[in-house]
């Protein structure tokens, strides 16, 4: 008993292994992280600064999609590189469209992020958004797809379609940034929120991006079709639909004809509703939208009208649309 010494050894808990969830992300953060870059944009006009947002890498010569209303009206675009470093960047191609933009950083060597397939999505599985949320470097938030093929309406006014509705957390600077699934492919690009509530964000879809993608690098903008006409929505009562055999309860009414468009040369009159494009019912200003493609862009389709009362067929030679002006 006499000169023993009491000793205490703090036991150190032993760390057993994470749960799945957690390896999931961590390996998705690990492989995706690198490849999402911070914008800083300086205004055209004084050349400060004017904003910041997201982007990612999409191939390691240096090309990255973000947002259009990110980049659009930028005097001077710099990307903030995942080890802090900073590359000056231009924008190759935009489309309000889609709010998609193209970039390419003066710089090579990067690591690309993988643009998975967005139609296989599920509702209910595992979302990551990683983004700069107000400035915040390479920020990772968590969540599950809440829903597919919203639609959302875009800068230009034409709606996007098979937007992802997501609840992991998006805020201000998120925009541009990454959605990425559980096998680390990016899914959508970080889109939108819905200010005041909580859990609504949105992100444009890869397979849009897939689409959008070789024109921006190949023209710098989508090619779309236009009628050379102003429309709304128009309501048709039930008895017209019947006595008229139409699958709508609705049309276009043109409200303006431009001089010297298509709608012009065609015959098209303010006070005309379009009934059908090609054979297909056009019951709002959105499905028109939707119908010209690239691939009517020169050709002849056939516009069924309302007009007086009766109905009337009329030819119009698609023609692409004037170049949006960026923001």
């Amino acid at each position: 008993m006499f000169g023993r010494k009491n000793t205490f050894v703090s036991a150190k808990p032993q760390r057993g292994p994470r749960d799945a969830f957690s390896e999931t992300v961590i390996q998705v953060v690990d492989d995706i992280g690198p490849a999402v870059i911070g914008i800083k944009r300086t205004s055209r006009a004084r050349g400060l600064y004017d904003g910041a947002g997201s982007g990612v890498i999409i191939s390691p010569d240096g090309y990255a999609l973000t947002n259009n209303h990110v980049v659009a009206g930028a005097g001077k675009i710099e990307a903030i590189l995942h080890d802090g470093s900073v590359s000056s960047a231009e924008v190759v191609g935009f489309d309000p469209d889609t709010d998609l933009a193209l970039l390419r950083l003066h710089s090579k060597g990067h690591h690309a992020a993988e643009l998975g397939d967005s139609s296989a999505l599920r509702v209910g599985e595992l979302a990551i958004a990683i983004g700069n949320p107000l400035g915040l470097q390479a920020t990772v938030t968590v969540g599950v797809v809440s829903a597919l093929r919203r639609t959302l309406r875009g800068d230009s006014g034409r709606l996007i379609e098979d937007v992802i509705q997501t609840d992991a957390a998006l805020n201000p600077g998120n925009s541009g940034g990454a959605l990425v699934d559980a096998r680390g492919a990016v899914v959508g690009i970080n889109t939108a929120i819905i200010g005041g509530a909580q859990g609504l964000c949105f992100a444009v879809p890869s397979s849009t991006a897939k689409l959008v993608i070789p024109e921006l690098m190949r023209d710098g903008r989508v090619a779309r079709g236009w009628l050379g006409i102003g429309g709304q929505t128009q309501g048709l009562s039930r008895a017209l639909t019947r006595r008229l055999g139409l699958n709508a309860e609705s049309g276009v009414l043109v409200v303006a004809v431009t001089s010297g468009g298509p709608g012009e040369a065609a015959g098209l009159e303010e006070g005309d509703v379009v009934l059908q494009l090609d054979g297909e019912a056009t019951p709002s200003v959105d499905a028109i939208h939707k119908l010209l493609t690239r691939e009517r862009i020169g050709r002849q389709v056939e516009l069924n009208v309302l007009r007086n009362g009766a109905r009337k067929k009329l030819k119009l030679a698609v023609s692409t649309r004037p170049e949006p002006k960026a923001a």
